[in-house]
């Protein structure tokens, strides 16, 4: 009895993924986009204003923060410490997507929210 012998597959097909497994790809690279957009919601650092990043200026984005961390009751952290991790997590989540102008007005803004909360620049508090 002879064994039937496969025939080799052509490269085309080796390296097209099936219809379920493009579909599950797809769905999972959405969810993966939205990531950030559900720990803006949904964490517990503080509660944002509306387009709070799209502001122009430094100062108005360091007051709108200072204001959604001392009113928010859903910060874990010192309202200080919430407002400036929040900043950053922006700024690492936008990467290199975020434009270079909006970059240094947010960069900025950190400044803005040390000296809005009375915080001096470089100087570390001693631990308790």
């Amino acid at each position: 009895m002879a064994l039937a012998t496969r025939r080799p597959r052509r490269a085309s097909e080796r390296s097209r993924p099936s219809a379920r497994r493009r579909a599950r790809r797809t769905a999972a690279k959405g969810r993966r986009q939205k990531w950030s957009q559900h720990v803006t919601r949904t964490s517990n650092a503080l509660d944002l204003e509306a387009n709070v990043f799209k502001l122009r200026s430094a100062t108005a984005v360091a007051a709108s923060r200072k204001r959604s961390a001392l009113r928010s009751r859903r910060r874990k952290a010192s309202s200080y410490q919430s407002a400036l991790s929040m900043l950053n997590f922006y700024i690492n989540r936008a990467g290199k997507g975020l434009h270079p102008s909006r970059r240094r007005v947010l960069e900025r803004a950190k400044g803005e929210l040390r000296k809005a909360f009375g915080r001096e620049p470089g100087a570390r508090r001693p631990r308790r």
